[in-house]
Formats: C-alpha cells, sequence, structure tokens
C-alpha cells in the first residue's frame, strides 16, 4: 500500500463526510435567518477564496483536515440580528442537529451502495421446508426436504438469512431448459425446468432453511478429521442422521460423541461423501475434537436498489447501537481494551488507504464504500456526544437553557466550547501517539473478498 494512495484515499473520503456534515449547518442555518460568514473545507489559514454566495466565502484551507460552516456570532456574545445566538432555541438545535443527520443519511446511502456493489455474503444451499399446492415447487415435482444443489451445473446459492433473500446464483440464458439437480433423502435426482429463468422465480417462493454453509477452511496434522479423509473445501451436511444447522451447529453435533465414531456426510465438488471419524475428548490446545478449522461459505452477492436501500438503515442502525453500547459492553467485560481501541487521523487514514488498496486490487467497491459507510456513522455519533465544542455539547446548552428558563451568558458559553475544543486536541494528540506506539488494526479486505 503506497503513501500516495492512503493520503489521497483518506483526503477525498474525509472530505467528502466534513463536506456533507458542513452542509447540513449550512443548509439548515440559512433557512433559519442565521447568516454563514464562510463555508471552509479544511481549517485556516486560507488557502484560496473559490467564491462567494448569498453571503457567504466559500474557501479552501491549509490544514487538509475537517471543514467548517462559521456562523455569525456563534461562539461570541453577538445577539445582533443574523447572528447565531440571536436565533430561537429551535433554529440553533436544528442547526446543530443537521450536521450529525447529513452524516447519519450519508452512511444510508453509503451502506447501500456496498450492498449494490456486491458484498461477500454467507451463502447456503436451500432445503425445502414445505410445497404449497399449485405452487412453482409443486408443479416441478419438489418436495418438503429436498436440497437444491445446481441448475446446469452453476450451484443454486441463496442467502444464509431468507429475510435477505439476496440471491448470488443468476441465469445465463434466460430462455433456456435447465436441469436442475436437486438432492433427496440420500439420493440424487435430476428435474427438468423449462426455462432458466424460472429457476430464480422458484429460490424467490420456496420456504427454505439454510444448509451446508459450514466449510472446512484448515485441518490438523494427525487429527482424525484429515486421517479419515476430510478435505479442505468440503461442506459439511449432517453428522450421523442430524443435518447441520445454524440451532444444530458442527461443533454441537460433534461434541455429543465425543470418543465415539459418527458419519459425517460432506458435499465435495457435486459429489458426496461419507466419512467414519471418532472425535476426540482430549484434543491438543487449539485443534478441537476433529481438528479442523471451518467457517461460513461466501460468495459475492448483490441486492437491488430498494433492497440495498433499506439494508442501509438497518446497518446505519446497526453500527450506531453498537457503538452506544460499547461502553457497557467494555465495563462487562464483552469487550477487551484492544477491540475498543480508539483510532486518530493516522489510524483512520491508514484503514482508509488499505480499503482503496483492496478496491485497486480487486476491482470491487465494497471495500471504500463499506468503510467510508462507518466512517459517517461514527461522524454522526461521535458529534452528537455531550461534550463542549462538539454538536452534542451545544445542544446540552441548549437543553439546559430550555430547563432553567434562561440563557447562558453566550461569552461563558463559548469560553467552555473553546476549552472542550482544546481539549479535543490533546486527545487527538494522545491517540495518534498511541496509533504510532502500538499501530492500528488493519481489516484484510481481499480474505473478506475471498480475493
Amino acid at each position: 500500500m503506497s503513501l500516495l494512495i492512503t493520503l489521497v484515499s483518506f483526503a477525498i473520503v474525509l472530505g467528502v463526510l466534513v463536506f456533507f456534515h458542513e452542509l447540513g449547518h449550512y443548509w439548515v442555518a440559512k433557512r433559519n435567518g442565521i447568516v454563514v460568514e464562510e463555508f471552509g473545507m479544511g481549517y485556516p489559514p486560507r488557502a484560496i477564496k473559490l467564491f462567494r454566495y448569498d453571503g457567504t466565502d466559500f474557501t479552501i484551507n491549509w490544514i487538509p483536515f475537517g471543514g467548517f460552516a462559521r456562523m455569525k456570532g456563534e461562539d461570541g456574545g453577538d445577539m445582533s440580528p443574523g447572528s447565531f445566538n440571536a436565533a430561537s432555541r429551535g433554529a440553533r438545535a436544528a442547526t446543530l442537529v443537521a450536521g450529525p443527520v447529513m452524516n447519519g443519511l450519508l452512511a444510508i446511502l453509503l451502506f447501500a451502495a456496498s450492498f449494490m456493489a456486491g458484498f461477500p455474503a454467507s451463502v447456503s444451499y436451500p432445503q425445502v421446508t414445505n410445497v404449497a399446492p399449485d405452487s412453482l415447487a409443486a408443479q416441478l415435482g419438489l418436495l418438503p426436504g429436498d436440497v437444491l444443489l445446481e441448475a446446469n451445473g452453476e450451484a443454486t446459492l441463496v442467502s444464509v438469512d431468507p429475510s435477505l433473500r439476496y440471491q448470488v446464483w443468476q441465469p445465463t440464458e434466460a430462455n433456456a431448459a435447465t436441469t436442475l439437480t436437486v438432492r433427496r433423502g440420500d439420493s440424487t435426482v435430476e428435474i427438468s425446468v423449462p426455462q432458466q429463468r424460472m429457476v430464480p422465480e422458484l429460490l424467490e417462493s420456496i420456504n427454505y432453511r439454510p444448509v451446508l454453509e459450514t466449510r472446512i477452511l484448515g485441518l490438523a496434522e494427525n487429527s482424525p478429521a484429515l486421517d479419515n479423509g476430510l478435505e479442505v473445501g468440503d461442506l459439511v451436511y449432517k453428522i450421523n442422521d442430524t443435518i447441520v444447522t445454524y440451532d444444530r451447529t458442527l461443533v454441537d453435533l460433534v461434541d455429543e460423541s465425543l470418543d465415539q465414531p459418527l458419519v459425517l456426510t460432506a458435499y465435495r465438488h457435486g459429489e458426496w461423501v461419507e466419512l467414519t471419524m471418532t472425535p476426540r475428548s482430549d484434543p491438543p490446545s487449539g485443534e478441537g475434537a476433529l481438528g479442523v478449522q471451518i467457517g461460513a461459505d461466501t460468495r459475492l452477492a448483490y441486492m437491488p436498489f430498494l433492497k440495498s436501500l433499506w439494508q442501509g438503515v438497518v446497518s446505519t442502525g446497526q453500527y450506531i447501537m453498537l457503538v452506544v453500547q460499547l461502553p457497557i459492553m467494555f465495563i462487562a467485560g464483552q469487550v477487551s481494551p484492544s477491540e475498543a481501541q480508539l483510532s486518530g487521523p493516522i489510524g483512520i487514514a491508514k484503514l482508509v488507504g488499505g480499503a482503496a488498496q483492496a478496491t485497486i486490487d480487486t476491482g470491487l467497491w465494497f471495500p471504500i464504500w463499506r468503510l467510508s459507510a462507518v466512517l459517517s456513522a461514527a461522524l454522526a455519533i461521535t458529534n452528537m456526544l455531550p461534550f463542549p465544542a462538539l454538536d452534542g455539547g451545544r445542544l446540552l446548552f441548549i437543553l439546559i437553557e430550555t430547563l432553567r428558563g434562561r440563557r447562558i451568558n453566550p461569552e461563558r458559553e463559548g469560553l467552555v466550547h473553546m476549552v472542550g475544543f482544546m481539549l479535543l486536541l490533546g486527545l487527538m494528540f494522545y491517540i495518534t501517539v498511541q496509533d504510532l506506539r502500538t499501530g492500528t488494526i488493519a481489516i484484510d479486505w481481499h480474505a473478506l473478498l475471498g480475493q
């Protein structure tokens, strides 16, 4: 990863996030009659004045981090018409909230873009759970318990979570006839489908449970799995007569048969294999009873626009809730100090550079879209923290004003925010030093994407 890619990608991503944040402040301030004296990208000293529009100077500044929408009298005692302090409580609160809200909306769009551009999804093969009368499945002769394996030799992979319904298998010739390969009981049957386009319709219409979602990623030396013929890449179907599912995992089923022979059924390159092995009750450290490393089977999946947009909303909400719950999880010991590590500009720049490099290497936009979405959501929630100088700190003063029934002296409030800003700079300096001393957390995007 080159330094140039890191610097350029970080400047672009941060610039976009900050631009929309400040645009929210600017737009709502103007709507409420507050004079915005300058809309600047970066921090002073000023490098260049781009233009002046509706009483606002739009500028580029020399310090290339952050930005601002400087409103009249924002940090002083100016109560003249058009100043921030002269505006109503509602106008001031709306102006402050607008920045984080813009970052939240941007996070939704960026998450949605990551789902549309192709994302690493946990996939499975569908096992039919029931067949409705007169349905397409019934017309084709499918039965409950059937596992749909292939359509014209291509794996009929679907989402592990049936509620998401993202689809990996796509027809190559919409009007061609298709042979659907199905696992029925202990045998394989083939079903003729008149047109390939009917297969996606079938996958959308059936009720199914995900199976064959556990892939063998590694095998320990001298382990029961390796010694008895299990191979890397095998998909585990069942242990004895019990199908491996989310509720009945491979680990759970193996632990029920410690020191007893079991039969493991796996799907291997279109073939079924049955292997007998005896899991160990006292295996070497880090190996497990069978000596296997397992993981989800993943593929690149795609979502249409509306589904992607909804998943963007869900993902943004989930991330914000995670950040809110993080202090509680840290105190409860559910998150270690290393996992809760904060990153400063250097750490974030390295993360953005890594995502940009992965996008360049793979040609997939998922890394940069997904990381930008996370950063935008983080910027939204961080700015809402009730700390002086942040939007949340200013909102706290408005809340106190509402409860007291009178204003806090604007000059005193401005002094508090200035002290808070200095403390934030000190915290940023400390985090940056920690990033330099201990290094930063990296994301292996290539492994995540299966590249």
